[in-house]
């Protein structure tokens, strides 16, 4: 496995969201597969991370969960994710924007 190398997305008052530029996987159907993480703002407590595998459509500007995890990636499974979209949500927005930009 290769060394993860976060990129952070724009903040949003929600939080910050980064990806594994190391982690990029173009899928048959022609969508990109890479993992994320999540740090919500919390003030003066401390949340732990949530790890994501998320699928990205570039073409179509969706994207959906394949698992999240908060000790370890997989945790859960997403085995029926649908495709969505990011209805203005500024770090998914993110997110996408730079993976179909930069792969």
């Amino acid at each position: 496995m290769t060394n993860t190398k976060w990129i952070e997305v724009p903040r949003s008052e929600f939080g910050q969201q980064f990806w594994d530029k190391n982690s990029i996987q173009n899928n048959v159907d022609g969508s990109i597969r890479i993992q994320s993480k999540f740090i919500a703002n919390s003030g003066d407590v401390e949340i732990q991370e949530i790890l994501y595998t998320m699928e990205i459509n570039c073409k179509e500007n969706t994207y959906r969960d394949i698992s999240t995890g908060s000790k370890k990636l997989y945790e859960l499974k997403n085995k029926n994710s649908k495709w969505n979209n990011p209805k203005g949500d500024k770090l998914i927005n993110g997110v996408i924007y730079q993976v179909c930009r930069d792969r």
